[in-house]
């Protein structure tokens, strides 16, 4: 094992592998397609539902209204409502949803810089 994978093992919590550890049902919420896209959106700003949904292409109102809720009990994204008519609700980013954006939104970019690389290795496999 290389000393980059070493680190990374380490860096694991010692249960992430036992099926009743509770970071892995976090996780699982957190690292979803959707999740990952709403917090890499909410780096950027504080953003209202109308702006997520059309800044996450593909996104159903549905779909953005369930994870916008899982993040939020999460603890990652906070949920503000303006006592406006119609009210006027406005979601960002918690400071620990700020810590997971940092790392998430650099393995965002690995993916990146790596699209190319994967697709050809895609094709290959698949001939």
């Amino acid at each position: 094992m290389s000393p980059q994978l070493q680190s990374a093992y380490r860096l694991l919590a010692g249960d992430t592998f036992d099926s009743r550890c509770p970071s892995r049902a976090i996780a699982d919420q957190v690292t979803t397609r959707w999740g990952t896209l709403i917090i890499a959106a909410l780096i950027t700003g504080p953003h209202r539902f109308s702006a997520l949904h059309q800044r996450i292409g593909g996104i159903s109102q549905k779909m953005l209204s369930q994870n916008l809720k899982s993040l939020a009990r999460s603890g990652l994204v906070d949920r503000h409502v303006e006592p406006t008519t119609p009210p006027q609700v406005t979601y960002s980013l918690t400071a620990l949803g700020e810590s997971l954006a940092v790392p998430l939104c650099g393995l965002l970019s690995w993916f990146g810089a790596h699209t190319d690389a994967m697709l050809e290795a895609q094709q290959r496999y698949d001939s």
